[in-house]
């Protein structure tokens, strides 16, 4: 796997959105991003069920935030990545960030069409702890 945007997205990214954040503890929608906000990041939760999380205001959608993002980490089906990409694009995010288990070629290849850096099927958790080393 290209390691290249992995480590060029972990090194300038400041905020991420996370779409499918989870109030679940054990999911990786939550620890994921309660380890990235440990090690600096700023997160804002994307889950139109949820008003808050890991003390952030949640947002129901993309659209919704009000500030620039660096970032946004998908954890949604691979089928039902394209609209968040189109978001992502829409609010002028630097790059996407498909979960383990998650991808979809022809929305990574719109990204990208974009001017977006994408990472496919890969956990940040996992690689930003190889990275950070």
């Amino acid at each position: 796997m290209n390691k290249q945007p992995m480590e060029k997205i972990m090194s300038e990214a400041k905020t991420i959105a996370v779409v499918g954040f989870s109030s679940k503890p054990t999911r990786a929608g939550y620890y994921v991003p309660a380890y990235l906000k440990e090690q600096g990041y700023r997160i804002i939760p994307v889950n139109p069920n949820l008003s808050e999380g890991l003390g952030e205001t949640a947002v129901p959608a993309l659209t919704d935030i009000t500030e620039p993002v660096d970032l946004v980490l998908l954890f949604q089906r691979s089928e039902n990545v394209p609209p968040f990409v189109d978001q992502a694009i829409e609010i002028g995010a630097k790059a996407v960030w498909m979960q383990l288990g998650i991808a979809n070629e022809t929305a990574a290849a719109k990204a990208r069409d974009a001017g977006l850096d994408v990472v496919q099927n890969a956990c940040m958790l996992v690689e930003h702890k190889r990275w950070a080393i």
